[in-house]
């Protein structure tokens, strides 16, 4: 109960911050969105820092790690888990599988998105 709490309070964090830097930066370009960029790329920095630290010197507990790496970072961006896992994928030398599993998801995330407008219309 405590680490859903854990990664309850750092998800809720994650998702205003983000919010807030959405809001502030998304309508200064008409063709891109900033705020989401930022945050997307805010976020892979920072899980990198963090899961790398834990890594090398063993500088989180498991507590932390789910606050700040799961909750904070997959609230203010699920994008750094899924560059996380892709960079796992190169380090491991799976090209095939770092290849699928980029491609695939983006397809098929924009097409689920699709699915999703287009059942909403239905409805």
């Amino acid at each position: 109960m405590k680490q859903m709490m854990l990664v309850f309070l750092g998800g809720g964090l994650g998702s205003v911050l983000r919010f807030l830097i959405s809001k502030t930066y998304n309508h200064h370009y008409i063709n891109f969105y900033l705020g989401t960029f930022l945050a997307n790329s805010i976020g892979c920095l920072l899980i990198g820092i963090l899961l790398g630290l834990s890594a090398k010197h063993n500088y989180l507990s498991q507590n932390q790690t789910l606050l700040l790496a799961t909750g904070f970072c997959g609230g203010f961006t699920t994008f750094s888990t899924f560059a996380f896992e892709n960079y796992s994928f190169l380090k491991a030398g799976e090209l095939l599988n770092f290849s699928l599993y980029t491609l695939s998801s983006i397809i098929i995330g924009v097409i689920a998105v699709a699915i999703g407008l287009w059942i909403s219309k239905l409805i």
